[in-house]
């Protein structure tokens, strides 16, 4: 079994970004390989990871994940093949359909076809980024007279956010792999039976959401304020229909329909939360994430909420961060 990489979601809880230096430039001693980020409401996934290769060259970095609607494909090839250009690692460019929260009441662009939108963008990257040029007309898109950039050493790999076996298989036949989140570890199980034996030359990367704190209330009161959102966006409810616990948040759904967000939150069941939004001492959280590390897995990225005690400076991100991380053997991948 291939060694899982281990990688921290950017930014860091507790600091502004010009001030992630020290902490990115300690995280191969910690065991973490790679460094990601996410895009929808808050910073851009581009600039931290820029930042990050530039301090430590050596970590991978990858978007988990980037909407492809925000942002034309010949942009997205031009970003990943300078990324590549920055970071002696390898880059991971993940994509997904997003929600129209971000694409369209941010950002004024229609959310129309996005799983068509995903697959063209994804096979237009495939070409582009192996240093092809492109003339062609897609189905949600036309590009005309491409020509890339020179090729980096180490081109980058394309995965899919991914929830449902449809999505999965996408990213596995057409892309290098996917990423999936806003599971509990029961429920990843089911997710790698559905994608069946996995190649050795694709990523399954699993977005984790972690709160390590001992103050349940806190806890659970920033989880909900996450959960009741997400869950109630319509590729969440899917998901949670197919993994059998749609009739559990019938009342979360029903009052986020009728505009009462918070208290969608406030309607989710305790064990779901705690299922999904990893929290409690730093011991009882690295046993928690160590459910993860299953037979499939090649990434699990960490996704670290602010806690009381790191705002009182109880916990340092560094120290916090060695204990988060399960398996010491795995702090040199292979992969």
């Amino acid at each position: 079994m291939t060694a899982i990489r281990w990688a921290v979601n950017l930014p860091l809880p507790g600091r502004a970004l010009r001030d992630h230096r020290e902490v990115i430039e300690a995280l191969p001693g910690l065991g973490y390989a790679d460094v990601w980020t996410g895009e929808g409401g808050g910073i851009d996934a581009f600039t931290p990871l820029a930042a990050a290769a530039a301090w430590r060259p050596d970590l991978g970095v990858g978007t988990g994940v980037v909407p492809v609607s925000t942002r034309g494909p010949a942009v997205l090839a031009q970003t990943a093949a300078a990324l590549s250009e920055l970071a002696a690692e390898r880059v991971m460019l993940g994509l997904g359909t997003s929600v129209p929260a971000h694409v369209t009441a941010l950002n004024g662009i229609p959310f129309a076809k996005p799983v068509a939108r995903l697959r063209d963008t994804v096979r237009f990257l495939k070409t582009a980024l192996r240093g092809d040029p492109v003339d062609e007309e897609y189905e949600t898109f036309t590009v005309r007279g491409y020509r890339p950039p020179p090729l980096a050493a180490v081109p980058p790999k394309i995965i899919v956010g991914a929830l449902r076996p449809r999505m999965v298989r996408l990213g596995l036949t057409e892309g290098d792999g996917v990423i999936t989140n806003v599971l509990a570890a029961g429920d990843l199980e089911r997710v790698l039976a559905e994608a069946g034996p996995l190649p050795l030359d694709k990523e399954f990367v699993v977005k984790l959401f972690v709160c390590p704190t001992e103050d349940t209330a806190h806890a659970r009161r920033t989880g909900r304020a996450f959960l009741g959102w997400i869950l109630n966006q319509a590729p969440y409810r899917a998901f949670h229909d197919w993994l059998g616990h749609g009739d559990r948040l019938t009342e979360s759904r029903t009052l986020y329909d009728s505009g009462h967000g918070a208290a969608a939150g406030l309607a989710l069941p305790d064990d779901i939360v705690d299922a999904l939004w990893i929290h409690g001492s730093l011991d009882e959280c690295r046993q928690r994430i160590a459910r993860f590390a299953q037979p499939g897995v090649t990434s699990i990225l960490l996704f670290v909420a602010p806690t009381p005690e790191l705002l009182k400076s109880h916990h340092t991100l560094p120290n916090l961060l060695a204990h988060l991380h399960p398996s010491p053997q795995t702090n040199n991948p292979t992969r």
